[in-house]
């Protein structure tokens, strides 16, 4: 609603990009499960569920 989420999914394309990888874009089919790896990199500081669901867009 804010932004946000697009700021930092921006941010985060951004630094992928420079690093020589792909653009991610994480499809409507599989928000709820980028949402739950999310919350669980956010909340409890566990990030390779998140990076492993980037990985799998590229």
């Amino acid at each position: 609603m804010d932004g946000n989420g697009r700021t930092a999914r921006f941010t985060m394309n951004s630094q992928l990009v420079t690093g020589g990888y792909n653009w991610v874009v994480v499809p409507v089919e599989q928000r709820d499960r980028y949402m739950q790896v999310l919350e669980r990199a956010s909340v409890d500081e566990e990030i390779e569920d998140f990076v492993r669901f980037i990985v799998s867009l590229m």
